[in-house]
């Protein structure tokens, strides 16, 4: 199955560098898109709502310490040094950054903030306060498919 990792390299082989914020939020979103049009996910890996917006543990502990991530730099991570992924992911990963990946990581945290998904895991916590909520998949779906992550 494709990993989060998977995820991140091919975004950054077809976008290049950008913010560590950026590139979880680009995998958040084509995760997303992936529940919300394919009724599956993209990846196994889980989203905790962090005070930024959507994290995944498993892709931030291979990028902690950096605020730019580059080309390449994910691919010691793959067992063969690319990307698996189906053609099909790609297309949907292509999408989502078609549209997406113009924006800063702190307009795409900004636009997760506004959504439900990020916003309910959080219930009870000030902005401030640290938070390892997991944003289940099954919220992720229902919002994403009432309100898409694409138009």
């Amino acid at each position: 199955m494709t990993t989060i990792t998977d995820v991140a390299a091919y975004i950054l082989q077809n976008n290049g560098t950008m913010s560590t914020m950026k590139l979880e939020k680009l995998c958040f979103y084509s995760q997303a898109q992936s529940l919300s049009k394919r009724c599956v996910p993209l990846f196994d890996e889980d989203f905790q709502a962090w005070r930024n917006g959507p994290v995944s543990p498993a892709l931030f502990n291979l990028h902690r310490h950096m605020f730019l991530i580059h080309a390449g730099e994910l691919d010691q991570f793959l067992p063969d040094g690319t990307p698996r992924l189906t053609d099909e992911e790609k297309t949907l990963i292509d999408v989502v950054c078609g549209q997406l990946a113009a924006k800063t990581g702190n307009q795409l945290s900004e636009r997760t903030h506004a959504e439900a998904p990020w916003r309910d895991a959080r219930t009870g916590l000030s902005p401030a306060d640290p938070c390892n909520r997991i944003i289940d998949k099954d919220s992720i779906a229902r919002f994403y498919t009432a309100n898409p992550v694409v138009r």
